[in-house]
């Protein structure tokens, strides 16, 4: 249910919460877990009102933090891999771009199962775009998915790829830069402590050194650093993540990794003595966004380089302090690659299209809705089809794009239908968990992150 305006809302909550003062105090758990959630997360995505969609993201922000969900930067525990305190697993970041809170519910049932400690929740600037979800959306989602299923605990909210897109930098640098500052504004407030800088795009490889080739990417990096280090709370260091090489472009290679860190650490002194850093470094070993589709629309098989990125996960560790080095496009890779992450010490794995496969593919998706998208995908998104792609091939590409404009239909499917799906996320996720060796690991997270609970102030409209 959509409430139409704030007495019903304020009416729903009665006597399950206590509002107060900027504080939520949870009075029956099991009735906001049981119906409250539902209708709080569906107000806060599709009421047409902004005062009731804000007023129902803070209520869900601050129910979670009342019970113990608190948003939280990885960076503690990434300093404790940094030190080879801690190894032995890959953190897995999941990029959720449709039924976000249903999808989020079967990730924690996967967790709580597997006491699975460190789990990120992340979306990337261009998803935000075109799944039509903004960061506050994402994080009410995911916080009210962890209110359903009983989590507790640090909830992992990551940008991904906040990227600088090379074109309109070339274009206008500084009204290209000012929109990646102004998205990693908008995400802190809503609770993303952990953000993935993006400036690989600007690296040039006509230049004759590598230096060269990576000094925009590390004094952009550096710049927009400083600008987290200023926004971020008190209390919290937000885990920052560099990138070397872009994702789909050549391998990386060490001496591009040692040229990217000397230049960023270096010109991260001219913002402040001492400025904290990144905690992890992405890299390009053979991988692409969603994989490579054939002309069947079946994706082709990649030739992961496992050797380069062990070697620049150990770099990144032993001379940097870094957690680590991070591998993107993965989650189309064969099943018996994961297990091979953890063996060679890589930090965190970026995961997305896969699960956007299972939903699609699922026997349990409606057919009609899936005719429906892929019509429209054909008629809207025509621009976007290169010369020699099949139709398979296009759909496989820009199906992604279909997820925005068909949000509430999704949302709004049988509960059985959404059940089913859900399930067969739970088994990827559950599966995925094992591979990467971060089944028991809940008290590693709890030992090295403590929870802080960041104020938030009540909207107006609940106020009186």
């Amino acid at each position: 249910m959509i409430y139409e305006n704030l007495s019903a809302m304020k009416k729903a909550y009665e006597g399950i919460l206590d509002v107060a003062e900027d504080q939520v105090k949870v009075l029956d758990e099991k009735a906001l877990r049981q119906s409250l959630i539902d209708d709080l997360i569906s107000t806060a995505v599709f009421s047409p009102v902004q005062e009731l969609k804000d007023a129902a993201s803070w209520l869900i922000r601050r129910s979670g933090a009342a019970v113990g969900i608190m948003s939280s930067s990885i960076q503690s525990l990434y300093d404790a891999m940094g030190r080879k305190e801690v190894k032995g697993f890959t953190v897995p970041a999941i990029n959720i771009r449709a039924l976000t809170y249903e999808v989020a519910q079967a990730v924690f049932r996967a967790a709580l199962k597997n006491s699975v400690g460190p789990v990120i929740f992340e979306i990337a600037r261009s998803e935000i775009d075109y799944t039509l979800q903004r960061p506050i959306e994402y994080t009410s989602a995911v916080t009210a998915a962890a209110i359903k299923t009983g989590f507790r605990g640090p909830l992992f909210l990551q940008g991904d790829h906040f990227q600088v897109n090379a074109k309109k930098f070339a274009a206008d640098p500084d009204k290209e830069v000012r929109a990646v500052k102004d998205l990693i504004w908008e995400a802190i407030e809503a609770g993303f402590y952990n953000i993935d800088i993006d400036t690989s795009t600007l690296v040039d490889l006509s230049k004759s050194t590598v230096s060269e080739q990576q000094e925009a990417n590390f004094s952009l990096a550096a710049e927009l650093t400083a600008v987290i280090r200023d926004l971020e709370p008190a209390g919290i260091t937000v885990s920052v993540g560099g990138e070397i090489g872009e994702v789909g472009g050549k391998n990386s290679t060490v001496e591009e990794l040692q040229a990217f860190m000397d230049g960023y650490l270096e010109a991260l002194k001219k913002y402040g003595d001492n400025l904290k850093g990144i905690s992890k470094i992405s890299v390009q070993t053979g991988t692409t966004h969603g994989g490579v589709p054939l002309a069947d629309g079946s994706v082709a098989q990649v030739k992961l380089d496992f050797d380069t990125l062990e070697k620049l996960s150990e770099v990144a560790r032993s001379r940097y302090g870094l957690s680590g080095a991070v591998q993107h496009g993965a989650s189309t890779l064969p099943d018996e690659a994961f297990d091979r992450f953890p063996a060679i010490g890589t930090a965190e794995i970026h995961l997305a299209t896969g699960f956007q496969n299972i939903i699609y593919d699922s026997v349990h998706f409606p057919p009609e809705l899936r005719d429906k998208i892929y019509e429209y995908l054909k008629r809207e998104m025509t621009g976007e089809r290169k010369e020699k792609d099949t139709e398979e091939q296009f759909i496989y590409k820009t199906r992604k794009k279909g997820f925005g404009p068909f949000k509430q239909e999704l949302w709004q499917l049988p509960p059985e239908t959404l059940k089913q799906i859900s399930q067969e996320l739970e088994n990827q996720f559950t599966f995925l968990f094992n591979k990467l060796n971060v089944v028991k690991t809940e008290a590693v997270a709890r030992q090295y992150v403590k929870l802080v609970d960041v104020p938030l102030k009540m909207p107006t409209a609940l106020k009186g």
